[in-house]
């Protein structure tokens, strides 16, 4: 199986975060990674989002190094970059540079604050994204200070996989006979697309604008989280009638007239307090065997030791060894065109010489280029 972006190629400007990811997504189905990594870099070789890939490293301040980006630009049918609004430019390489050299050119640009704005030229990571959002202000428990969600709201869900998606959608424009064009992918932007479930909620009156005090955020106690006896824990999502009569009857509750008011919010932090004592009563395991295989909507919360060892994800190779090293697979599953084994990142400037064999350059050339610096 050779992948559903078989025979597309994608040159990549080597970045942090979510341009790598949005590269690894497209590689995972199939797409030529080309990536342009800075001469003398290094890289991490068990990065999942680096895997996958050519490298060739260039001096970007060397314009025979800016000439040998264009001539791989040429027969690209995409770039990724993530560089600050201008930088590109500066080095001769933006959007009119090298659509003037492809026009059918796919030109996505990954940043935080987007291409435009007051804060579009100032630095900020993925935390100051999603607080512009308003989606971090959804993080946290009642009445405490927002937690950051690790960096996967931003970088990866609004940055990265945002990207990947424009970067199809304009790839079947042009196939239908569009131009090509750019793609301004802004983590902000992204991260409030995420959100859009929940601005319907507000919008309605069915959310309020607090932490911890709503259906999903872990205000109501039949979606939350609870410790058990063994310090570990489980996740309950018993949101439906349906579900949570099977909660309350897994927990001994279905006779107890205070938890039939499913829907009362003022109730909730007291049956959350009861339902914590009980959960306190067994361990992970035993709450499994009561709990699992069943319609309660409930899953043991799994450290990343342990969640490549579930029966389910094992069942369904959710996660893979890449030479020893465990990472995530491929997904989403296509029945047809399947998915490319994933494949170590490379080392930086691994492929330089047969990339540049691949353009024209004879071995004398190359061997030039190297002693001025332009590649390595």
């Amino acid at each position: 199986m050779s992948g559903a972006l078989k025979g597309i190629k994608i040159v990549e400007f080597a970045g942090l975060g979510p341009g790598p990811f949005c590269a690894m997504m497209l590689a995972d189905h199939g797409a030529e990674i080309i990536r342009i990594d800075r001469a003398g870099g290094q890289t991490r070789r068990n990065d999942p989002t680096l895997r996958s890939r050519k490298s060739i490293a260039l001096n970007l301040k060397d314009p025979k190094s800016v000439e040998i980006a264009k001539k791989l630009v040429a027969s690209a049918d995409g770039i990724i970059e993530g560089l600050r609004p201008g930088v590109m430019e500066k080095l001769g390489l933006g959007p009119d540079d090298l659509l003037a050299v492809n026009p059918k050119l796919i030109y996505g640009r990954m940043t935080g604050w987007g291409q435009t704005g007051p804060y579009a030229p100032v630095a900020g990571h993925d935390i100051n994204y999603v607080a512009l959002s308003g989606i971090l202000h959804t993080v946290g428990q009642k009445g405490e200070k927002p937690v950051p969600p690790v960096n996967y709201l931003g970088d990866f869900g609004g940055g990265g996989m945002m990207l990947a998606f424009g970067m199809v959608s304009a790839l079947l424009a042009v196939k239908n006979g569009a131009p090509g064009q750019v793609i301004d992918c802004a983590m902000t932007d992204g991260s409030a697309t995420l959100m859009a479930a929940i601005w319907g909620l507000y919008a309605d009156g069915l959310w309020r604008d607090e932490r911890g005090v709503n259906i999903l955020d872990g205000g109501a106690h039949f979606y939350d989280t609870y410790e058990t006896q063994d310090g570990k824990y489980v996740s309950i999502g018993s949101i439906e009638p349906k579900f949570y009569n099977l909660l309350l009857e897994k927990t001994g509750l279905t006779e107890d007239p205070e938890f039939k008011a499913q829907r009362d919010i003022t109730k909730w932090p007291e049956l959350s307090a009861r339902l914590t004592e009980i959960f306190k009563t067994k361990t992970r395991e035993q709450w499994c065997d009561i709990m699992e295989g069943t319609d309660l909507c409930f899953a043991p919360v799994l450290s990343m030791g342990e969640a490549p060892h579930h029966p389910h994800n094992k069942a369904r190779e959710t996660f893979i060894e890449v030479e020893g090293k465990i990472q995530p697979a491929p997904s989403p599953r296509f029945s047809v065109s399947g998915q490319v084994a994933p494949q170590i990142a490379p080392d930086v400037g691994q492929d330089t010489d047969s990339i540049l064999a691949g353009l024209g350059f004879n071995s004398s050339e190359i061997a030039d280029l190297k002693a001025n610096g332009s590649v390595s």
